[in-house]
């Protein structure tokens, strides 16, 4: 369960999704699971299905194949749909035999999470599907659910996009804010450049630009320590008047404000990125279901 692309290795994505389970069922669960406790006999083992009740993609099969085994090692899950996949109403994700009480501790935890992240991968995909025919590629953004920011942004690399930064900690991005505190976007150019050779790991610096001109400046005086250019809220004509200027010196990113409407209009410019926040905020969660089944 590797997060691609991520600054996770197999072994800290495990135990980032861990502590992230972990704290959900604490949040859920509390001091027991008393519906569950007052009829189920301790050590009764059930069956169940994850019904699929709405066409998109699928995401979050191997998530909750982790959250029923973290509870329960020995639960049996038996994956019939992986993750990426398309779905159609009345199809079966899985079927998970295990404990009556692990199936009901976790079903909430297990729906929430799949309904989100398969919600995220429909809504990327048809970004993705617009993006046929030419070479720019989707990113997402920081603009997450925070504590779930592991399995939204893995929804989306599901759906067929590009994880952008995980969090400010593994790449410098130089917004507007950074710009005008620091007293121009030169000045915080040189200044996060110089304090990125300090570190024992240099960060990769990407430098926001808000007009044609920014983007001049950053060209005459940034080659070799910004690696790319954000052209925020260009329209489509401006970002391939940028694009040219750049002359492929550095790599752009169109963002803000971007649809589905108009993702192919600024795939058109050669932009290398088009970075779109509301892959995540604005998904709408598909409907799944687990039910119990005889057996």
């Amino acid at each position: 369960m590797q997060y691609p692309g991520s600054i996770f290795t197999e072994a800290a994505y495990r135990q980032h999704l861990q502590h992230l389970v972990e704290q959900a069922l604490q949040e859920d669960i509390g001091s027991g699971d008393h519906s569950t406790l007052s009829c189920i006999p301790a050590d009764a083992v059930g069956t169940a299905v994850l019904k699929i009740k709405e066409a998109g993609i699928l995401a979050g099969v191997a998530v909750a194949q982790f959250i029923f085994q973290l509870v329960e090692p020995e639960a049996n899950v038996i994956v019939h749909k992986e993750d990426g996949a398309y779905m159609q109403h009345g199809e079966l994700a899985f079927t998970v035999r295990a404990k009556v009480h692990t199936l009901l501790s976790c079903e909430r935890l297990v729906l929430n999470t799949m309904q989100r992240m398969s919600g995220i991968a429909t809504l990327t995909k048809q970004y993705t599907e617009r993006l046929q025919g030419y070479n720019t590629k989707l990113l997402d953004t920081r603009k997450t659910t925070p504590n779930f920011r592991l399995l939204e942004k893995e929804a989306v690399r599901i759906g067929g996009g590009i994880n952008h930064r995980f969090a400010l900690y593994d790449m410098i991005m130089l917004k507007d804010n950074h710009i005008d505190f620091a007293g121009g976007i030169i000045p915080a150019i040189n200044k996060a450049y110089a304090y990125v050779q300090t570190l024992q790991q240099p960060l990769k610096i990407e430098v926001e630009t808000r007009s044609l001109q920014d983007v001049a400046l950053v060209c005459k005086h940034a080659e070799g320590k910004a690696f790319r250019i954000m052209l925020d809220n260009f329209t489509p004509e401006q970002v391939a008047e940028a694009v040219q200027l750049i002359d492929g010196r550095f790599e752009t990113e169109a963002s803000g404000g971007i649809n589905l409407n108009t993702i192919a209009a600024y795939a058109a410019t050669g932009v290398t990125y088009v970075s779109v926040g509301g892959l995540i905020h604005q998904a709408r969660s598909v409907d799944l279901s687990l039910k119990a089944i005889s057996g």
